[in-house]
């Protein structure tokens, strides 16, 4: 019977220093200890994709999407090698490897790409070689064999879809929080962690603003059935399990409470410039989180996090559109919550009892999503917890 393997991955905080590094190393050789083949995933140090970024904004206002992947993509291909190194001289085989040479396909996107097929030949080799096998996570290659980016948070994708593809027992996504909580505990105080919550649940509240794990790697997770575990990498605490719906027991109506800030809206009138706007923001991927359109008035959300030429595409809709920055959003997951109008006239009305004007609202069977100003997220966060989940 086949050694089971298992796959790991840090982010950015857990890897920021040398003496984390060390630590990291010291908990991957643990695993290896007992007996299971390992596969790490690495984001970058720290800052350092900020840093970088902010370097390349320094040269231009809106720099090529192709230049920035061969940019970011160093910051894990440091990350990696640094873990390989220190695993090491801990008297354990290592070896290092890229996300092309870990067999991560993409399609041919810049900042933001998708993964389409996962070819982990060179992985498999090097395990069974005995190595941990260490991997920058965030990248990949295109069909064209050009470097691509899987966008912020796009290392939780490279770890789940690596261990769909190797058959994993299990994947851990560690960071410096213990797991999901039913919302983000640096905005409200009374937020708790969750033993459990399934893939759907938790790709609502990806999707929507929580930052525990990327959005796209829950959907992995979900298709290819990969046991996932968010944990903290320090200390033993069991973390959050995400698993199929039927095997989540969760009491409460209400899973969590997650916000997002940075919003744009896009307005356009529906006879004279929405194909134009719609033209726009497919040339430019824009990752749209929500459209609303009646025989007037077509807008359009997005997040400009993953479009570093922002400037250059806010430039081709200037005259065109109407376009408001600055917005936010804040979401109530629960057991068919966007499909309860009792709720959702409650959820109103708690955000006019806070004083919060909503801009627009959103549903789905289990999400609810209301727009409002980027400074009144945090606000609308903790008083939709208290009215909902404090309960």
């Amino acid at each position: 019977m086949p050694t089971p393997i298992v796959v790991h991955k840090y982010g950015g905080s857990s890897v920021a220093t040398v003496d984390k590094i060390r630590a990291v190393a010291r908990r991957v050789i643990a695993a290896r200890e007992q007996g299971l083949r390992v596969v790490v995933v690495v984001s970058a140090m720290g800052k350092t994709t900020d840093e970088l970024l902010a370097k390349a904004k320094e040269l231009s206002g809106s720099p090529s999407r192709r230049e920035l992947d061969m940019l970011l993509s160093c910051g894990e291909r440091a990350s990696m090698a640094l873990l390989s190194i220190a695993i090491q001289e801990l008297g354990h085989d290592a070896v290092s490897l890229t996300g092309s040479q870990s067999g991560i396909m993409t399609n041919s996107r810049h900042s933001g790409a998708r993964i389409i097929d996962v070819r982990p030949y060179r992985v498999q080799d090097e395990l069974e070689d005995g190595k941990i096998v260490v991997v920058a996570g965030f990248q990949g290659v295109s069909y064209k064999r050009e470097v691509t980016t899987l966008g912020r948070g796009g290392s939780d994708t490279t770890a789940v879809a690596l261990a769909g593809a190797l058959g994993a027992e299990y994947c851990e996504i560690c960071s410096d929080v213990d797991g999901v909580y039913t919302a983000d505990p640096r905005v409200v105080d009374a937020a708790t962690l969750l033993q459990a919550i399934s893939h759907d649940e938790l790709l609502e509240l990806t999707s929507h603003g929580a930052k525990v794990l990327h959005a796209e790697s829950v959907e992995f997770a979900r298709r290819s059935g990969v046991a996932l575990w968010a944990r903290a990498t320090a200390g033993e605490a069991e973390g959050t399990r995400i698993d199929r719906p039927e095997q989540v027991d969760n009491a409460h109506p209400i899973t969590g409470v997650s916000g997002v800030r940075d919003l744009v809206r896009l307005r356009a009138r529906v006879n004279k410039s929405m194909d134009h706007m719609l033209s726009v923001a497919a040339d430019a991927s824009l990752p749209v989180l929500h459209l609303d359109a009646d025989h007037e008035i077509a807008d359009l959300w997005f997040s400009p996090a993953d479009v570093p030429d922002w400037t250059a595409v806010r430039e081709k809709l200037i005259g065109q559109v109407e376009i408001e920055e600055r917005c936010g959003a804040v979401s109530i997951v629960g057991d068919f919550f966007g499909r309860n109008a009792a709720k959702l006239a409650r959820a109103r009305s708690v955000a006019a009892g806070a004083g919060i004007a909503i801009k627009a609202m959103a549903t789905s069977p289990l999400r609810a999503t209301l727009f409002c100003a980027q400074d009144d997220v945090d606000a609308l966060t903790r008083a939709l917890h208290r009215a909902f989940r404090e309960v």
